[in-house]
Formats: C-alpha cells, structure tokens, sequence
C-alpha cells in the first residue's frame, strides 16, 4: 500500500482542528496502520460539519468517538485433534453504544490483529448508522486460522473462545455477528457455547444463526445484495441502470457470491470471480451454480471453476483489475484495489466502483475514481446491507416472529434505497454533489454525534 504518510494527512493543514485531532489519534494508537487509514479517510471530510456544528467541537465528539468504550484482548486456549496445545488471541472492540448495543462481526484469520479489529469497528458505527437501524458499532475476532481444520477442532477454539468472550454480550449490550472465517458453523459453535454458560436462549445475541434456531431469511445474500442494489442506485441517478453492464468482482466467498448472484437477476454480465491463487475470467458469465458448488459445498478454489468449465480461463497469482468493465465491485478484503488498479479500470471506461468489503480500495486509488468521476460508493454505505439484516434478525428474535424471504429482502431493499438518498443529499447538503464519500461519513458521523450530545459526557 502506498498510503500517505501517518505524520501529514491529506488536506488537514486546510483545517486547523482536525490536524492536532490526527496527529493525537496517531500518537495514542501507533502501528495500527489500518486504523489511522480508516480515521483518516473519515476526519479528512468533516471539515464542513464542524464549521457548521461547533457544538461537536466544544464537546470534543472526534477525539470521544475515535476512543473505544472498550477494548477487549484475551487467551484463547485450544487443542487439536492430536492433543496438541495451541494459543491464539481473541479481540473484541467495542466502539459505540451510542445508537444501540454494540454490532459487528468476528472474524478468525491470522491477519487479525488489534488495530485491524478498530479499523473494522471504527467503520462500523458509521456503517450502523447510516442502516437507520438502533445498532451502535463494534468488532471483534481472532488471529485463529480455520482453513483446514476440522469441525471438532473448530468447535473446541470456538467453545473456548465464547468461555471468555461471553461474559461481556448481551442482546441488550453487544450481539456480534459473523465475517471473514466466521460462518454459519462457527457462529452454532458460539451459541452453543454461550447457550451451555448462560443457560438461556438468548437468541438475539448472536446474528447468522441456522434458519432452525432464530436465523433470518435473506442474512446469507444480505452484503453482497445490498451492495449490489446501492450501485443500482447509483446508476439509477445518473440515468442508468444494472441491465447489459459487464461487471468485474474480486473474491468468492459469500459477498463475492451473492453479489454475482444479484448482479445477474438484475440483467448484469458478471464476468471475473476470485481468491487469494488468482482469478478466473469467464465471458460468458459466471456459473453460479457451479461457483456454489466448488465454494460453499466443497470449499474449493476458484481455479477448479477454470477446470471443470472450459470457456473460463484461471490466472494465477494476480488480481482482477486489469479486466475491462463497466462496474467494479471489491469483495475480498482491505486494500486490495491500488491506485495502479484504479488507473487500468478508468482507462478501460469503468463508470462505478462499490465496496462490497470493507475498506478494499486504498485512497489514492479512491481519488482515481473521484478525479476521473466515476461513481464510488464507499464500504460503510455499499456493504451494509449485511449488517442492516442482522438487525432485521434481532427484531424477528425480539418478537418472537419468523419474515418470509420476499419481505425481508424487501426491508433491505429499502434500508439500501435510504442509505443510498441520506448519502447523496447529505453530499450535497455540504457542496459535494455525488461525493458518496463525503456524503456517508457526515451523515453517519452525525447521526451519532448528535446522539452523544443528547446522553451527556459519557
């Protein structure tokens, strides 16, 4: 990644309040690199708000909100299916409660770390608050690798792992979620494990739960959905729409597979699909079918796509980007499109680019897109439709009820509709019309600082 340096951030000379907030920001959580990209992605935009509002300034609302309420690390002891003892980390931070009991997902890959587990619940408050939904923002996780382990290995890191984690849940408190190595399966294993300590079934302290036990229709296709349906919107107002585009996705795992899934009930073209081996072209268009089988049956790689369908091609050891196309949708993982990417898609005529994970596009690349305007919607508005039907499961769990899938894909179809117009008239409300960016940042930011002035200095 070649990001800003951590000592200068963009443009903060311009604003004589946010510059000190950073640099402190920067001083207090050294070495978190992906944290201070994603403060500072946010900071770099509210310059207006806080000419306007400086209420939030006297309040100091930047330097509380960029402080978590809590910051959980913990042991993880665990034992394989040959005795051997193994130790991971586990992470909760609990960032927000300012809208709702904290939410955000676990993940469980080698990469976690703390300041991964901030910048994923730092984007989640405003990702939560732009739902409309009374949810407050969180993360957690660990640096546990699930691939290749067995389900009784799995099952044995996670019952330790909820042993210390669930003493601080609550559906009233913090209800995570799943994320990257985190599944249906795993989050069973959780509730179990929560369920056997507790001895209640709190069904709404954990969200993804099976069908059968208190999980929502629509929760497994919700992010990629949702993303999908935000970058229809997009379209939507600049004229366009989804029908005949040819579109371009990175990943294969559930966002990946569902946005593709979305894409092509829309009339869309999805043409590319990947994992960290490489990437498969398909002109065709994506089997789905045949995508499912190999990803969420067998949990294959997307080279044996390339294997079993003789129209595709497999390219290993490279991303996606250099496939012309009309729409860019990043569903892997952070900072995986650079500005040399952003550059190719631009020349080859892309019109719009939406996050389907979280933070994929570094910033030079995001000033790419913005500079050659080209529609950008960034994470926290285009991926939470996950989040948002989450939190359509807590309601169902609350009352005791059960949606069909035709309503609640429905109810996200709304939540996306409105994050998308609270976005775009936000932007504008501050003299940046189709700044997407600018337009999700300030309207999460004060939907949740306005909510900290009204509880007092907590």
């Amino acid at each position: 990644m070649t990001a800003t340096p951590d000592s200068a951030m963009p443009h903060a000379a311009e604003n004589r309040v946010i510059e000190p907030l950073y640099a402190e920001i920067l001083r207090r959580n050294q070495g978190e690199k992906e944290f201070h990209q994603a403060v500072r992605e946010v900071l770099e935009t509210l310059g207006p708000v806080l000419a306007q509002r400086p209420e939030f300034v006297d309040a100091r609302i930047i330097e509380r909100i960029c402080e978590p309420e809590r910051q959980l690390i913990f042991r993880v002891p665990w034992s394989d299916d040959s005795g051997d003892i193994h130790v991971n980390r586990g992470f909760r931070v609990e960032f927000s409660s300012s809208l709702g009991p904290y939410k955000g997902g676990l993940r469980f890959h080698p990469s976690v770390n703390l300041g991964i587990v901030k910048f994923l619940g730092f984007e989640q408050i405003f990702k939560n608050a732009l739902t409309g939904m009374p949810i407050g923002g969180g993360k957690g996780g660990s640096d546990f690798d699930p691939k290749g382990r067995s389900d009784a290995e799995i099952m044995r890191f996670c019952q330790s792992f909820m042993t210390e984690l669930h003493r601080h849940l609550g559906e009233y408190t913090d209800v995570p979620a799943g994320d990257i190595g985190v599944g249906g399966r795993e989050i069973g294993f959780l509730f179990g494990q929560y369920k056997r300590i507790t001895n209640r079934f709190e069904s709404g302290v954990l969200t993804g739960k099976g069908l059968g036990w208190g999980g929502a229709l629509v929760r497994t296709e919700a992010t990629g959905y949702g993303c999908v349906l935000f970058t229809a919107e997009m379209l939507r107002s600049r004229g366009e729409s989804l029908e005949g585009q040819r579109i371009v996705v990175s990943g294969s795992g559930n966002v990946a597979i569902y946005a593709i899934e979305k894409a092509q009930q829309l009339g869309a073209t999805v043409v590319t699909c990947s994992d960290s081996d490489g990437y498969v072209v398909d002109e065709k268009g994506i089997d789905l079918a045949l995508l499912k089988e190999i990803k969420e049956a067998g949990r294959g790689r997307v080279s044996e796509y390339a294997e079993r369908r003789t129209e595709a091609t497999f390219v290993p050891g490279a991303g996606v980007w250099d496939v012309p196309c009309d729409v860019a949708l990043p569903c892997a993982t952070q900072n995986e499109l650079h500005e040399a990417d952003a550059l190719t898609l631009v020349r080859n005529g892309v019109k719009a680019v939406a996050e389907g994970a979280n933070m994929p596009t570094t910033p030079e690349a995001v000033r790419v897109f913005q500079e050659a305007g080209v529609a950008f919607a960034p994470g926290k508005a285009a991926n939470a439709g996950g989040v948002a039907t989450s939190a359509l499961e807590m309601q169902q769990n609350a009352s005791r009820d059960s949606w069909t899938f035709a309503h609640t894909e429905e109810r996200l179809a709304e939540i996306m509709r409105h994050i998308h117009d609270s976005c775009y008239t936000t932007a504008e409300r501050y003299g940046s019309p189709g700044n997407y960016v600018v337009g999700a940042n300030i309207a999460g930011f004060e939907l949740v600082a306005d909510a900290m002035l009204a509880q007092g200095l907590i």
